[in-house]
Formats: C-alpha cells, structure tokens, sequence
C-alpha cells in the first residue's frame, strides 16, 4: 500500500510538473504574441532596394505603435476592423513596413516620400515635391555588388528632404535610370508616396504595381538593426560568426 500511495504521488507530481511547464509555455507565448502585435515586430530585409540605408541582411525592429493600430497590425490581417485606431500618421522621410496594396499580404519596406496632398515627380534623377526639387549632394561612391556578384562602385548622394531629414541615396545607372524620369504624381487623400533609397534597384509608388500606399496598409517603422550578416552567408552557422556578421551595424538606429 505505500508503495502504491509513492507511485500516486510521483504520478501527481510528474503530471503537475507537466501541466505547470504547459502554463509557462502558454504564458510565453501569449507575451510573445502581444509584443509581436502591440509593440515591436522583428523583419529582415532580403532585397537591397534600401541600399546604403539597409542592407541585405539586416534583420530589424519595427515599431507597431508608431502609427496606431490597423488589421495589418495583426497576424494575418484580420477583418476585424477598418482603417486604424490611436493613429499618428508617417513623416517624410520614415522608413516604413506597409501590406502591398494589390495584394494587402506581401510586406514591403520603402521610405515615405510624398504625404497625401503631394505633388511628387522624377527629374533627371532628382525628387521633387510639389514642384520644388530636393537638395541632392554628391559624396563619396558607395561600394555595393553588382547583378554578377562583384563589387562596383556607384554614385551617391545625400539627399535633403524638405523637413530637414537627411539621408544618402545610390544611383546605379546615373540619372538616366527607368524611373528618373516620371510623369507627376498627386498623391490621393491618406495616401502615401513611398520610394526605395536606392533609385534604380527599388520596385515602389513610382511603378504602378506598388502606386500609392493607403495609411491603412502600413505596418509600423524601422527603428533599429538588432543583426546584420553578410549577403549569402547563413545566420544560423554561429562559427562563422566572426567574419560574416556585420558588429558595426547591430543595435544602430535607422534613419
């Protein structure tokens, strides 16, 4: 009989060590998913229409509550509600996490040019808006790959938008480039422009498959790097860390 009434308590015991590890995963989880929602959501950047702002592999947060909440703000974009709660809209100059809008599911990451009301065009490779071009400063050549792997230099500039927000952009194909000259665009009430830092390398609102970015659409902005590894290199081959993790770039703001 005491044996039996061991055997008892052992089992009570196991089976509350289990159901108390369950209670912590779900607990963790929970956590996890109203960081994830309310406030920061991790991204990587697999493509270099950024380049030199952010570069493939960048892994980054982007802050949910910058902009207030919308569907897109949850996994899987929920039809829970239109339009967005507790809203502050994007600067110029922000770099943002939107929901494409021909689709509402792809994650694109641009930087916000055009507020709505804006008079955005292309001018032998200089932005303006609203009739007005932005200060464009030559510095020195950004060294970057090109489409055969190999390291080019290309032209850059340090661009001055009109709220003073300073930033450097590449031109690959000089002024001359497929979207250096646009026809003007008006960009539609809550609506946003959105552009690529490097010009003739980024899919953005001046292709009409992407075109203007509905406020709803976005997702939250760019805050920090918090991992950066070289371009083809594997995050998860930790002894390669030494040489292919960019130290100089983790925990860097984004601007």
């Amino acid at each position: 009989m005491a044996n039996d009434a061991e055997i008892k308590s052992k089992t009570a015991k196991d089976e509350g060590g289990v159901l108390e590890t369950i209670k912590v995963v779900v607990q963790a989880l929970l956590i996890a998913l109203v960081i994830r929602t309310l406030l920061f959501q991790p991204f990587n950047i697999p493509t270099g229409s950024l380049i030199p702002t952010l570069l493939i592999g960048d892994y980054l947060f982007v802050s949910k509550y910058t902009y207030g909440y919308s569907k897109h703000s949850m996994p899987f974009s929920p039809a829970v509600f239109d339009g967005r709660v507790w809203a502050t809209e994007p600067k110029r100059g922000d770099i943002a996490v939107f929901k494409l809008p021909s689709d509402n599911a792809t994650d694109y990451i641009k930087r916000v040019v055009g507020l709505p009301g804006d008079r955005i065009q292309m001018i032998d490779g200089i932005l303006h808006i609203n009739n007005a071009p932005v200060k464009r400063e030559r510095i020195a050549d950004f060294v970057t790959q090109d489409n055969w792997g190999r390291n080019a230099s290309v032209t850059q500039y340090r661009e001055t938008l009109p709220n003073g927000v300073s930033h450097a952009v590449i031109e690959r194909e000089g002024d001359g480039g497929t979207f250096d000259n646009t026809v003007a665009f008006r960009v539609p009430p809550g609506h946003f422009f959105m552009m690529g830092d490097n010009r003739d390398n980024s899919l953005d609102s001046r292709d009409r498959s992407v075109g203007f970015v509905p406020f709803e659409n976005f997702v939250g902005r760019a805050e920090i790097i918090f991992f950066s590894i070289e371009e083809g290199a594997s995050a998860w081959r930790v002894w390669e860390w030494p040489w292919t993790v960019r130290w100089n770039r983790i925990f860097s703001g984004i601007k």
